[in-house]
């Protein structure tokens, strides 16, 4: 037995000499690295806290509450009743879901088809990204204005066109019928190229084998999209409708600015982020505002959860 036990303990092994402790000079060094790190991130979640975060507490504080003579006093639910029956609640309710319809017809669609003709291309290919993206890096403003020479019904470009094609002419911005239309063309126009791009980069991780068989089966074009690209970006396409869908009802700058105030003919491009500047800027009435944005934070994050209750419904 005494002879097993001698045996065992010279058999077991020894400590290993690779797991020596920590020297301390790796301890500083890792204590600094994780220092800067938390350094970093403790400044990004203050970036966050303070313009993200910070400002939905307040404006849910706000909503029920109204300042009068400087004083700030709690009135429960009368800002929410106050919106609720405003006449133009309801109208820029209904221009605002008439514009995301109208962006996702042109600015959902028309960023995939150009990305799809640019993937077609084989040379050239980089000076056309340029080119979709330069929109995209000029100022909101300056676009804006530029088109705004585009609809001018006396000497614009696109009356202009109209007409040497022989088709009537149109009031883009000064009909109540167009002026919506006018203002997605010239939002598609300034906010296509990231989106484009993205959709680019989708493409060309799709493997071209998929392609190959596809054309040795004799398919087309379109058919190609259909069966192999579409399924391929399914991924991206779904994250972009959501992105399009909540940045395009917080539409405010092209209507405030096409339109020389935001309101357009007969209330035509009042928009709900529109009718929250009026509340706090041209009326002053801060809870009121908050109490519409929030309505339209809430309105945004049901729409996330149902999108996302379908998506993963779809995907099982």
């Amino acid at each position: 037995m005494a002879a097993i036990e001698v045996l065992v303990s010279t058999t077991e092994p020894g400590p290993d000499p690779r797991r020596t402790p920590r020297r301390q000079g790796d301890f500083v060094r890792e204590l600094r690295r994780n220092i800067s790190a938390y350094g970093f991130m403790v400044g990004a979640l203050l970036c966050f806290g303070l313009f993200s975060w910070y400002p939905m507490v307040r404006e849910f504080i706000m909503s029920f509450q109204k300042q009068k003579l400087g004083r700030t006093h709690w009135v429960g639910m009368h800002n929410f009743n106050q919106i609720w029956n405003d006449p133009s609640f309801g109208q820029a309710w209904k221009n605002t879901l008439y514009f995301t319809l109208l962006a996702l017809l042109l600015g959902y669609v028309v960023p995939f088809f150009v990305a799809v003709v640019l993937n077609e291309f084989r040379h050239a290919r980089a000076y056309l990204r340029v080119v979709v993206y330069l929109p995209v890096m000029l100022p909101p403003v300056a676009s804006l204005v530029l088109f705004q020479y585009f609809y001018n019904p006396e000497y614009g470009l696109f009356d202009h066109i109209l007409h040497a094609v022989g088709l009537p002419t149109l009031q883009w911005l000064q009909s109540a019928n167009t002026s919506m239309i006018a203002v997605v063309i010239a939002s598609t126009w300034m906010n296509m190229g990231g989106a484009t791009l993205i959709y680019l980069a989708a493409l060309q991780g799709i493997p071209g084998e998929l392609y190959e068989a596809a054309e040795i089966d004799g398919a087309g074009i379109l058919r190609r999209v259909w069966h192999v690209t579409i399924p391929q970006t399914r991924l991206i396409l779904s994250m972009l409708l959501m992105l399009q869908i909540v940045a395009t009802m917080q539409v405010f700058v092209e209507p405030f600015v096409l339109t020389n105030g935001g309101q357009g003919v007969d209330n035509s491009t009042t928009t709900i982020v529109y009718l929250v500047y009026q509340y706090a800027f041209n009326f002053s009435n801060y809870g009121a505002a908050s109490a519409l944005g929030l309505l339209l934070l809430l309105v945004l994050v049901a729409f996330a959860l149902v999108y996302r209750w379908i998506s993963r419904r779809a995907e099982q």
